[in-house]
């Protein structure tokens, strides 16, 4: 281990290693599989590239991101440390001349896409080389039941039947004891080590908030902090491209960055923010990996994510220096649709997305510690009661009085208008608006008309959404968007069924996070990996 120390001191400038670091490199050293769970910057890429860098042979690391794979043997190679990656975007003269220095032993790491990785050429070019280990990265992407499943992940269980001698080390940031058992399983892992860091991360301050005005309510929290460096994440593209440009036209520093744009545009966004030109990166999920910058002083979420998992990694780049950061999510029942139709485009789902989806919702619409529900999702106990760091324990939301009585007005709404209206339409009825398309259909004439006159819209808009949510109201997609009730729906309708709806009773205020969120260690991951 000393000699370990001595490569990080060289090669990254750190002194120390983290405790955690120290046994996964020990479990590297001694041969014997691992199963390496670290939050995000806890700084997993070190425990692969520093023993990688130290024995002096060849170690394989399978990552899922071209791009996170240049930018890895870049910094690597800046170091001092031989590496090179082989992918799908390489020439063919590219990648003679990585797999002859592979066959010449040239590099200490080399990084491979899964699906390359499978291939009998690949396989036999490393059988000839000798591999040190494996070092599969994202590994819950092998699992059904994590958050981000990739098929060709499946197909790593023939690293161990063409190399039954060399351990594999599987590292994550996030995986519940159920992936973890499926990791290694997959990867038929022997008797595997099995590290796991905390998920808490007490620096962060969780907010949760229902959207109403995206943009009124994301500057409002640019503006808790004016200057500093932020991350914002969209569901769809065409939300990131309107609300950086709309940033930009109040003056903030902001780029866009998703799969849709040329590789040269993300490249220059990433760089922006990398090296501060730009404050603010308005952003798909596709943007985060491999960020190597501490400073992020919030996250925000303009729309929900689709699973627990995604939110605690992407909401996990705030804060890693140690700092106070504030992690904001606006949701909307509508995302939760969204979200379904998509995975549905996308092809069958995995079996647990949908699950995954409602838990996610359930996150939004919860009353108990922020903090708490996210340590306990992954399997770990909580003990700070109250954080002190989330909007519940700041007492900033609360369940509404009334709520059941509240959605019974709302449902019956709908169904007394057909189930042929949307939410907007639906709003304007409860609360008595006088305007001619509501005459004109004689909506004025109803019970529900008015039912809700004293309540502002946005607030009506709101339970309209937790409804959605929570699964007593559906929203049908077509060409103008309409809500019907559904079967849970008619059970609170004929009083066998309640819903809580929550309502803020304290906007969160300018400057700094409601109180001092609690210290934390500050994370690392000095290759830039999270």
């Amino acid at each position: 281990m000393e000699n370990i120390r001595q490569t990080v001191k060289r090669v990254w400038g750190y002194d120390a290693l983290l405790p955690l670091q120290e046994e996964a490199i020990g479990a590297v050293l001694a041969r014997r599989d691992s199963i390496v769970i670290l939050p995000t910057g806890g700084g997993k890429s070190l425990c692969y590239q520093a023993p990688a860098a130290a024995m002096g042979r060849l170690a394989v690391v399978v990552s899922p991101l071209i791009a996170l794979m240049k930018d890895q043997v870049d910094g690597l190679t800046a170091a001092g440390v031989p590496a090179a990656f082989l992918n799908s975007s390489l020439t063919a003269e590219e990648r003679r001349v990585v797999e002859a220095g592979v066959l010449r032993g040239r590099y200490q790491l080399l990084y491979v896409a899964p699906e390359r990785l499978v291939l009998p050429s690949c396989l036999g070019l490393l059988r000839r080389a000798g591999v040190a280990f494996f070092a599969i990265d994202e590994a819950h992407c092998i699992s059904q039941w994590g958050h981000d499943f990739r098929p060709e992940y499946r197909q790593l269980s023939v690293v161990r039947e063409v190399f039954p001698d060399v351990a594999i080390h599987a590292f994550t940031a996030t995986a519940t004891p159920r992936v973890r058992t499926d990791i290694a399983t997959e990867l038929t892992l022997r008797n595997p080590a099995i590290l796991v860091g905390s998920f808490d991360r007490p620096n962060l301050v969780y907010r949760v908030r229902p959207r109403t005005d995206r943009l009124r309510q994301v500057t409002e929290a640019l503006e808790r902090h004016r200057g500093a460096a932020g991350i914002i994440y969209c569901i769809r593209r065409t939300e990131v491209d309107q609300l950086a440009e709309a940033l930009r036209r109040r003056g903030y520093r902001a780029v866009a960055y998703h799969a849709g744009l040329a590789d040269a545009e993300r490249r220059r966004a990433q760089d922006d923010f990398i090296t501060e030109r730009a404050e603010v990166v308005v952003a798909t999920v596709a943007f985060g990996m491999g960020i190597d910058r501490s400073d992020v002083r919030y996250v925000i979420h303009a729309g929900m994510p689709k699973s627990i998992e995604h939110y605690q990694q992407e909401a996990g780049r705030a804060g890693r220096d140690g700092l106070p950061s504030e992690c904001l999510l606006l949701y909307s029942g509508g995302d939760f649709g969204l979200w379904r139709s998509i995975l549905v485009a996308e092809g069958l789902p995995a079996p647990g997305a949908l699950p995954k989806l409602g838990e996610m919702y359930d996150y939004c619409q919860g009353t108990a510690c922020r903090h708490r529900v996210l340590v306990e999702y992954f399997g770990q106990a909580y003990g700070a009661d109250p954080c002190g760091a989330c909007d519940v324990c700041l007492g900033e939301i609360a369940v509404e009085d009334g709520s059941t009585a509240l959605a019974r007005q709302i449902l019956a709404c709908v169904v007394e208008m057909g189930e042929r209206f949307g939410a907007d339409y639906v709003a304007d009825v409860l609360r008595g608006a006088d305007t001619a398309r509501i005459a004109r259909m004689r909506h004025n004439r109803l019970d529900a008309y008015g039912a809700l006159r004293q309540q502002p819209k946005a607030a009506v808009r709101n339970w309209i959404a937790q409804l959605e949510g929570q699964g007593c109201l559906a929203r049908d997609e077509g060409e103008y968007p309409t809500l019907g009730v559904t079967a849970r729906g008619h059970r609170v309708l004929r009083g066998e069924d309640t819903v809580p709806l929550l309502r803020t009773v304290a906007r969160s205020p300018r400057g700094a996070p409601s109180r001092p969120a609690r210290p934390a260690v500050p994370s690392r991951d000095p290759s830039g990996t999270s």
